[in-house]
């Protein structure tokens, strides 16, 4: 997804689960996040499935759902 590098204070960066069924929507919120040095995409979905299989296999401190998003 993007390069880990560790927040400012050497702590591990927060890993996130982006889940929305609009790509452009998940493009646009992977750069917004990419922006800062302490967040990192681990995964992205397209749908309810696939974000609770991603979620269990990546274990993200935070998933960021759309919560009108087809199964």
């Amino acid at each position: 997804m993007n390069e880990v590098r560790p927040a400012a204070d050497g702590s591990p960066a927060i890993r996130v689960l982006l889940a929305d069924d609009e790509a452009m929507i998940r493009a646009g919120v992977r750069a917004i996040l990419a922006a800062g040095r302490d967040i990192e995409v681990v995964a992205e979905a397209g749908d309810g499935r696939e974000a609770v299989a991603l979620a269990q296999a990546h274990r993200p401190d935070v998933a960021l759902l759309d919560i009108r998003m087809p199964l």
